[in-house]
């Protein structure tokens, strides 16, 4: 351990799988917090912080199963054209969760409040209930970001530090992306529209379709950027001008 802390090559890799692992976790903690902004606001910091500590541990548990990971990427049987193993079995299933919850919140955001009289009301979501889902997709998360760690480092040290340092940054700043998308909802739309391109992702990686993800974050942030630029217009527009001063 003392060797491993001396090489210049353990800090190099610790940074890059560090940055690499913030990104990864960016589609993660924007689902957090828009299934946490469904909640009474009192509960939202709790639903996140939950969120995320149960990513924590999904990852910790996964990075010390290397050997169980290994087993996932081996083939359990072929359909067509195409052999399935554990870890596609997992990214099929989390990709067409997240393209069914990410579409269901937009037809909710959209749509549902332009519903005349007579329409149900929506339905109440319960702590339990967001806590579950975001269980669910963390496990698909934590897969997918373990499994590139892996390939990216061999030293567990490393990697354990890296989770540890990438998921503070992300407890830290939970809270204000999570207000930051609930008082914007043309925020909220984008970041599920995202959230609908990863699920498409996902299940493109599941049929053997390897699509390099840089392109899906870079055109989230050159769309988080244009939305910045639209609500700092707005928001000057809605000042009210200074009176002229009298002469």
């Amino acid at each position: 351990m003392l060797q491993l802390l001396q090489e210049p090559q353990t800090y190099v890799s610790l940074l890059s799988l560090t940055l690499l692992e913030i990104v990864l976790g960016i589609d993660n903690i924007i689902f957090i917090s828009i299934l946490a902004g469904r909640l009474p606001a009192e509960q939202r910091k709790r639903a996140r912080l939950t969120g995320l500590m149960m990513a924590l541990v999904g990852r910790l548990l996964l990075l010390f199963s290397i050997a169980w990971l290994t087993k996932l990427s081996q083939p359990l049987f072929t359909l067509g054209e195409f052999g399935f193993s554990g870890k596609d079995l997992v990214l099929l299933g989390g990709g067409l969760f997240l393209i069914a919850k990410s579409a269901q919140e937009i037809y909710e955001k959209v749509e549902a409040p332009s519903h005349k009289h007579g329409a149900s009301a929506p339905k109440v979501i319960t702590f339990s209930s967001v806590i579950l889902q975001i269980l669910v997709i963390d496990m698909v998360f934590s897969l997918d970001s373990i499994i590139t760690a892996v390939g990216l480092v061999s030293e567990i040290p490393i990697m354990v530090t890296a989770i540890l340092i990438s998921l503070g940054l992300m407890i830290v700043a939970a809270e204000s992306i999570g207000n930051f998308v609930d008082q914007h909802p043309s925020v909220k739309v984008l970041a599920l529209c995202f959230l609908l391109m990863i699920g498409t992702l996902l299940v493109g990686e599941a049929f053997g379709a390897h699509i390099p993800k840089g392109y899906v974050y870079f055109s989230l942030a050159f769309s988080l950027f244009v939305e910045f630029l639209n609500i700092k217009a707005n928001t000057r527009k809605e000042k009210p001008l200074a009176p002229e001063s009298q002469a």
